[in-house]
């Protein structure tokens, strides 16, 4: 009697030495990236490098999940998203990148330079919306994602993000009009050199709209 037809675990279909090689170049393609969205997100560069190992544990356990291209970056971010989410679940844990952050969204959404805003109040602005907002706006300031991108991140419609994305910004520019009312008519600048920096969005984003030009 013929023996019974099985499916072939994956590990046999791939063999080790191919699956180690996918993995390693996964790994070498997003290591920077998944790295720079844990940094940005966390206080401690420690809790970073804890959510980038268990990310890549993850896609290493789940490695025939990963898709193949740039897809597998968007998989990643999802990935380290939950993780992150784990990680810090009830913190409010924005540090100063999220005045510089503010400053550059506030730039787009007002449509004027102030070199002499008090970004302390604009990063306070941030901290103080929904994580949801956070997250939704880091994604576009941050990571430089489109609407399209920000959707297989977040496991949503493109339309969904866009509707999201334009609630998430009405209620951080009426915090930052909030902010304005509240502050004192003059304020001192901060050095330039007392700011932290972030990464630009990559070329032809703008943040704004969060769409490539």
């Amino acid at each position: 009697m013929p023996s019974p037809s099985r499916t072939p675990h994956p590990q046999e279909t791939h063999p080790p030495d191919d699956r180690r090689r996918r993995f390693e170049d996964i790994y070498a393609a997003n290591r920077a990236r998944i790295l720079g969205y844990a940094l940005r997100r966390t206080s401690d560069p420690q809790d970073a490098a804890d959510v980038l190992a268990e990310t890549f544990l993850t896609a290493w356990r789940r490695l025939d999940d990963v898709p193949p291209g740039d897809q597998a970056r968007l998989w990643l971010y999802g990935v380290a998203r939950r993780v992150l989410a784990n990680h810090h679940r009830g913190e409010r844990r924005r540090s100063a990148l999220a005045a510089d952050l503010g400053s550059r969204l506030r730039d787009g959404l007002t449509g004027r330079d102030a070199p002499g805003d008090d970004l302390a109040g604009v990063g306070a602005a941030f901290r103080g919306l929904p994580e949801s907002d956070r997250e939704l706006l880091a994604l576009v300031g941050w990571e430089g994602l489109d609407h399209g991108e920000i959707a297989t991140v977040l496991g949503c419609s493109r339309n969904a993000v866009r509707i999201r994305l334009h609630r998430a910004r009405r209620r951080f520019s009426r915090a930052l009009a909030r902010m304005d009312a509240d502050a004192p008519a003059a304020s001192t600048p901060l050095p330039a050199a007392s700011l932290p920096t972030a990464p630009l969005p990559a070329a032809g984003r703008r943040i704004p709209n969060g769409d490539p030009t």
